[in-house]
């Protein structure tokens, strides 16, 4: 039998793995035309015997995300349907060089609306170099190998691009059409049923044009709770987007979508399978890996779970309060921390239900939100908030403190728009133009307002769902938003710039055009703030 060495290196030849690479370079491989290419899936050797592709599952759905220490710990994900030995990731140089072999841990859920067992393999790997380049190979017995590349994050200041959107869905068809009652239509068409549109693609085409060394996911992974087929949705989900995200770490925040009626206790155990994310203080089996937090350079992202504080029923059961304030002891703990860190300048949150919103007929800004998050993002100076759930861009000025008022209306304290000190005040971006078919860039208040969910009413007999209370207010802190257009993402590059200086972010958020990830860049600014050291 071949060894993994023999195995990992044999995919280095003119006929193998890198027949048609040069470089790995910002963790993507480079074809010698210069564009990003996911490590091909190749043939194995000859000496390994053919398995039976009916008992042996292949390697579906790789991703990347990073680990407790994102300059040296990276976790090498993917999924199947039938149970797996031997799981294991081979790790190597881009030269070729064969370093070691890391052994997976198997976990799996059992879909409650289903029945269907979904088994998800996780690789951690640790004791890797700060901005390291490395190659690795995903293999279970009897499957075709799988290649991919990542870089880690660099260990202390230095630069780099993160970009993030929200509210993807799939390009994917998942059920037939239903006609109206009393028409009849013959072998009646798939149809998309978990919101997702054919953007769902191209907008992750366009993150691998900027090649980010992270991408930041702000809920509303793939809407699997309203699909008929919900393992199915999270399949069509990770084989759209394993081309990004097995060369770069995805790092999500859970959106409301991701509770899913009886996949555990709360709702999110698809979700909490799929991903394995650094387990904090506090958590239990319930809710780990709901919030985490990882450093990359001088930027420390928060991954926040909103259904926890929210007052919008939007998931498939009501969730609110269900941490029992274990998330936000963690919270203020970590922000506490971090600001005390002089090796942070940064402090970037990535959650999903939002703050600020001028979106009418959507799902608006949640008072919980602004009760229990906000005072904190004020007292230890958040920089920038990346959410999503409603589907279009806006951004705010800088906002820092809140009206005495009813619904706490965020208070600008500039109003600048090219150049924005975040030292002043928390700048929020509403970015959940990830593919969703249906838009709220068309529905936008002119001039201006925000609806704010201040609490819900009772139970609707026949939903069950718990119907929100509105008030609407001015929107003073509104700086920018997109009418035109509804997809799209953000790339934030930071400059870690000179001692007794300023660091920068510099931000572009481009309009995602077409099926090869054709962009246009929408608008551009620059966040700033001292350095700490």
């Amino acid at each position: 039998m071949i060894d993994d060495e023999e195995l990992f290196e044999s995919h280095f030849s003119r006929r193998g793995f890198l027949a048609s690479a040069t470089v790995v370079t910002g963790g993507s491989l480079l074809t010698s035309a210069g564009s990003a290419q996911a490590a091909p899936a190749t043939t194995a050797p000859a000496s390994v015997p053919v398995a039976d592709p009916v008992t042996t599952p292949r390697v579906g759905g790789l991703h990347l995300q990073f680990g407790a220490d994102a300059a040296t710990e990276v976790v090498v994900s993917w999924h199947t349907r039938q149970p797996v030995r031997r799981a294991r990731v081979l790790l190597g140089t881009p030269d070729g060089v064969f370093e070691r072999t890391v052994t997976a841990t198997g976990t799996s859920y059992t879909d409650a609306k289903s029945g269907q067992v979904v088994y998800v393999q996780h690789a951690r790997i640790s004791r890797l170099r700060p901005a390291g380049e490395y190659v690795y190979a995903a293999v279970h017995d009897g499957a075709e190998t799988v290649f991919g590349t990542f870089r880690t994050a660099p260990k202390g200041r230095a630069a780099f691009t993160f970009t993030s959107f929200g509210d993807q869905g799939t390009p994917t068809l998942g059920k037939r059409y239903v006609p109206p009652a009393g028409v009849t239509i013959p072998n009646p068409p798939y149809v998309n049923d978990n919101l997702g549109s054919p953007a769902a693609g191209d907008v992750t085409a366009g993150v691998e044009r900027v090649r980010p060394l992270f991408h930041l996911f702000n809920g509303d992974l793939c809407y699997a709770n309203l699909a008929e087929d919900r393992v199915r949705t999270w399949n069509d989900f990770w084989e759209n987007n394993t081309r990004s995200a097995r060369n770069r770490p995805w790092m999500p925040s859970a959106g409301n979508h991701e509770n899913e009626l009886g996949n555990g206790p709360i709702g999110y155990e698809a979700y909490q399978t799929y991903f394995a994310l650094p387990r904090q203080d506090g958590q239990t089996d319930v809710t780990r890996g709901l919030w985490y937090a990882f450093t990359v350079g001088s930027v420390r992202v928060i991954s926040l779970a909103n259904d926890d504080v929210c007052y919008q029923d939007g998931g498939n059961s009501y969730v609110r309060g269900y941490s029992g304030g274990a998330q936000k002891a963690w919270l203020e703990k970590e922000l506490k921390a971090t600001r005390a860190d002089r090796n942070i300048d940064w402090i970037v949150v990535c959650m999903h239900q939002v703050v600020v919103s001028s979106a009418d007929q959507a799902n608006g800004a949640d008072l919980g939100i602004r009760q229990e998050w906000v005072p904190l993002f004020d007292e230890y100076g958040v920089d920038l908030v990346v959410c999503g759930h409603e589907h279009h861009y806006e951004r705010s000025h800088p906002i820092r403190g809140q009206q005495p008022n009813p619904t706490l209306t965020p208070i600008p304290t500039a109003t600048r728009t090219d150049l924005v000190d975040t030292s002043k005040g928390t700048v929020h971006m509403v970015i959940g133009g990830g593919g969703t078919s249906v838009g709220s860039n068309g529905v936008l208040f002119n001039p201006p307002k925000c609806r704010v969910i201040t609490s819900v009413g009772a139970s609707d007999p026949t939903t069950g769902k718990r119907p929100p209370v509105y008030v609407t207010e001015p929107a003073p802190w509104s700086a920018s938003r997109n009418a035109a257009h509804p997809y799209g993402f953000a790339a934030f590059t930071v400059d870690p710039g000179h001692p007794g200086g300023s660091t920068t972010m510099q931000v572009k958020y481009y309009d995602v055009l077409g099926p090869g990830g054709e962009l246009r860049e929408f608008e551009s600014f620059t966040l700033q703030r001292p350095r700490r050291s």
